[in-house]
């Protein structure tokens, strides 16, 4: 399932956040995308999931014209096709982690342990039997393989990730972005980084710099 964004442009009013933006990213590719503050990196993330609208260009998704979907259409492509991984956890405080990890199958219908992915997807993130846990008695690197869990558990094409280690220490960050790597690879799904970080970018298949007039290598 190819993601491809072909001319792209977003606009606030008069000014363009970014200008002429066209990529492709292959299954199972991981891309990371740098850029100086403000140049819409995120923004661009929220495009590539619908989250956002734009000005001009289409994104497609194994075909499907993500920007032709109605509000409802789109809601179910994100909820079959993508998963998120933020800077900030958005883990709900009132759920164990088992529950957190579930929710995109419980959105999709699907059974809480559908073929025991839940307790797989714990496992497979170093985090076996911390199912009943709540998430503050977990530290900001178990967070985040929390949310990692939670967005690979039903097994999306496409996972966007916005800053995913920028609250964590050097060494829980480097064993994050392993992690994530690793079960994108797992699953064959593409990844799409937004970072600041040398290093977490320096492990993608290739880097590329979003300006305001477009994306370079």
């Amino acid at each position: 399932m190819t993601l491809r964004i072909t001319n792209l442009g977003k606009h606030y009013g008069d000014a363009p956040v970014f200008e002429n933006v066209t990529l492709a990213v292959e299954p199972g590719e991981f891309v990371a995308v740098v850029g100086e503050s403000g140049v819409g990196k995120s923004t661009l993330l929220n495009c590539m999931a619908g989250l956002d609208s734009w000005d001009q260009g289409t994104v497609t998704h194994d075909g499907t014209d993500i920007g032709a979907l109605d509000g409802e259409a789109c809601a179910l492509w994100r909820r079959r096709h993508v998963g998120f991984v933020f800077q900030a956890f958005h883990v709900l405080p009132h759920l164990d982690v088992a529950q957190n990890v579930s929710l995109p199958l419980m959105l999709l219908g699907q059974q809480q342990k559908d073929d025991g992915r839940v307790d797989h997807m714990l496992e497979s993130v170093g985090l076996p039997g911390m199912g009943a846990r709540l998430p503050q008695t977990l530290s900001g690197g178990q967070l985040q393989r929390v949310a990692i869990a939670r967005a690979l558990v039903h097994r999306p094409a496409l996972l966007l990730a916005d800053e995913p280690t920028g609250n964590l220490d050097p060494s829980t960050a480097a064993k994050v972005m392993e992690l994530l790597i690793g079960q994108t690879r797992e699953h064959g799904a593409s990844l799409v980084l937004v970072t600041h970080s040398e290093s977490a970018a320096a492990r993608a298949d290739r880097l590329l710099h979003l300006t305001a007039g477009g994306i370079r290598a």
